[in-house]
């Protein structure tokens, strides 16, 4: 088989999405024997299973083992990855939390930036629904500063696609005024988030108990 054919070089290629039931079942079993290829031992495992998933989800280790090329390894892997499917499809959906306030937004970054010795610089991804998508650490510099790359912080958002971001850093002062060096890169995030289309809500200040929001204080 050529390379870029066999399954996993092909899932690196185009995803999993490309591959066929049987490749699939050719990454699972991850080698074949000498007489034959995972690709074909996958095929054959699958004619047993009538071609059918479902019927294939029935099949004990027992019975995957009782065809030839598949040991208890092989087997192993098959009904883990089974019982992996099942219980993704009976696990509850997260509810992922909506940011309506600067309050939500310092509840969702306390955690990472209260009372740290050093300063960092963090970025909440937020969907047009304004629900948080995810949160990036960007850079982490010294007491007194971190360098902050804008190219960076948009890339982040630009790979999530996210609609608007709310930008995130800590004072390990206490002193939650912000900085000069604050309210201008603040500008320039903004203006370049916002040739993408892309919206900063709010830039949060966090101390060791308490912060500031840069929208509820009218300087974003």
């Amino acid at each position: 088989m050529a390379l870029e054919d066999r399954p996993r070089e092909k899932c690196v290629r185009l995803g999993l999405q490309g591959l066929s039931n049987t490749e699939l079942i050719a990454i699972l079993l991850g080698t074949g024997s000498r007489e034959e290829s995972a690709v074909s031992l996958a095929a054959r495992l699958l004619l047993t299973a009538k071609n059918d998933l479902y019927h294939l989800g029935k099949m004990s280790r027992e019975d995957l083992q009782s065809i030839k090329g598949i040991g208890e390894a092989k087997a192993t892997r098959i009904v883990a990855a089974i019982e992996l499917g099942k219980r993704r499809q009976s696990a509850p959906i997260p509810v992922k939390k909506s940011v309506t306030c600067s309050r939500d937004a310092y509840q969702l970054i306390r955690s990472e930036l209260s009372e740290l010795p050093r300063e960092e610089f963090w970025v909440l991804l937020l969907s047009r629904s304004n629900r948080l998508m995810e949160k990036v650490k960007i850079s982490q510099g010294g007491v007194s500063g971190t360098i902050t790359d804008i190219r960076i912080i948009l890339q982040s958002a630009f790979s999530k696609l996210a609609s608007a971001m709310i930008l995130c850093h800590n004072h390990p002062s206490g002193n939650l005024k912000p900085s000069e060096a604050d309210l201008k890169i603040t500008k320039k995030i903004r203006d370049a988030a916002k040739l993408m289309d892309i919206a900063v809500l709010d830039h949060i200040i966090v101390g060791d108990e308490a912060y500031l929001s840069f929208a509820d204080e009218n300087i974003l």
